[in-house]
């Protein structure tokens, strides 16, 4: 494998390509490390590579011609090439990219700066725009240092053990296993028994169990792309009863106060569909409770009706999953009446998140709130879904958290809540497997 790298910065890669394991794959021939400076491709006594970009606005863009004329002077004819732009709105950066890469001969990395580069270089030159994490760093230098060093670790010969690569966190999706070394014992701390067993088939089983779980408790989001057996799908399963995530999150339908078409404020009817669905969804993503609010007593007594039958009544006994999941139901007069209860439940008020199809300014998206809600902090959680139109003005106002609306590659957004609810608590608890 040969890289090129071009940089206005080349003495950057000085320490990090002449120490360790690719000081050795270079001595070995295994991979080839050249670095270009893209300053030695202008055609000025300044060595200019950057200009004010038309139309204005802040900063310095990279010029086109110095690095057009890199990319074609470094180039090579006669190899399977691939021509890389560092840059903070390119494809994340993965496990699997780095072992697709591998497959090249020649990879060209252009380390941006500054605002970034001319256009024209992504339009006619880039074949592949990588990211390495969601944060601004001064240049692509560090980028292109953690694209070689984990490219060449699926190198044929770089690593020496050619298992290693295999076993190392996110093969399979999975984080890797705990490991252990001498002495046997430390501050009272065991090796587990099976490792000093000398059974390699119940090693093997050991260290597949602790990554699954050590994947469950640290990024269960990973687990959607695992390749995970029958068996130890249910091993998920059973640490989802043993070890369940830490959150506290609590939902509530909201009857009155909401909006009709005219943007009239109404108190809509029980509908019987709604509760039963969004209780099951409830249930399913371990919701805490599922508030009704519903003010008007005749809806009251409908309600109290329904709820007896599946939770006390027939229906407790003819169908024991929808029982259980109706038993999550409670029935409140007001929105206070229920911030209160689990205020009184938790001690401490809930943070509110209330849902629109609307938008409106400083929305938070579906990525940030799941982090809030799984953050060590574990405080309560109230997500507010309206009937009819939409929740009152006074209830968007007071909220914490505005959610951004559910959508899709269309306009449409006229989703019943059950569909809504679903979908939002999909988004923010599912476990991905």
């Amino acid at each position: 494998m040969r890289y090129d790298i071009l940089t206005i910065f080349p003495e950057f890669f000085e320490s990090p390509f002449s120490i360790g394991i690719l000081k050795k794959a270079q001595e070995k021939g295994l991979i080839e490390l050249n670095t270009y400076d893209i300053r030695d491709y202008t055609d000025n006594k300044h060595r200019t590579v950057d200009d004010t970009p038309y139309g204005g606005g802040g900063g310095m863009l990279m010029k086109v011609a110095p690095i057009s004329a890199a990319i074609e002077d470094v180039k090579s004819k006669n190899a399977k090439s691939l021509v890389i732009l560092t840059t903070p709105d390119g494809e994340k950066f993965t496990d699997k990219t780095a072992r697709e890469l591998a497959y090249y001969e020649q990879i060209i990395i252009i380390c941006g700066r500054y605002e970034g580069v001319d256009e024209r270089i992504r339009e006619i030159y880039v074949d592949k725009e990588i990211s390495i994490g969601d944060y601004v760093l001064l240049g692509g230098e560090n980028a292109a240092s953690v694209i070689v060093e984990s490219v060449s670790r699926f190198i044929p010969g770089v690593l020496g053990n050619e298992l290693s690569p295999e076993n190392d966190s996110f093969n399979e999706g999975l984080l890797e296993y705990p490991q252990y070394t001498r002495p046997e014992e430390f501050e009272g701390k065991k090796v587990p028994d099976v490792l000093l067993s000398g059974n390699h088939k119940e090693i093997d089983e050991w260290r597949k169990k602790e990554s699954i779980k050590r994947t469950f408790r640290k990024r269960p989001d990973m687990l959607d792309k695992a390749i995970l057996k029958t068996e130890e799908i249910d091993l998920v399963k059973e640490l989802k009863e043993t070890d369940p995530a830490s959150f506290k999150a609590y939902i509530a339908l909201i009857h009155y106060p909401v909006y009709n078409n005219q943007l009239k404020i109404i108190n809509t009817a029980f509908t019987n569909l709604d509760v039963h669905d969004i209780a099951r969804s409830a249930v399913s993503y371990g919701i805490e409770k599922f508030y009704l609010v519903q003010p008007n007593l005749e809806q009251q007594k409908l309600v109290n009706r329904v709820l007896k039958h599946w939770t006390t009544g027939e229906g407790a006994s003819f169908n024991k999953s929808r029982s259980e999941a109706l038993h999550l139901v409670a029935l409140r007069d007001t929105l206070q009446d229920v911030t209160q209860e689990i205020e009184e439940i938790e001690g401490e008020k809930p943070l509110t998140i209330v849902t629109d199809a609307r938008s409106t300014d400083n929305m938070i998206g579906f990525g940030d709130l799941r982090e809030l809600i799984f953050s060590g902090e574990q405080k309560p959680y109230l997500i507010l879904f309206g009937t009819g139109w939409g929740l009152a003005k006074e209830i968007m106002e007071s909220a914490d958290y505005t959610l951004k609306p559910v959508s899709g590659y269309t306009n449409y957004n006229h989703l019943s809540v059950r569909s809504a609810a679903a979908i939002i608590l999909d988004r923010l608890f599912s476990c991905k497997i």
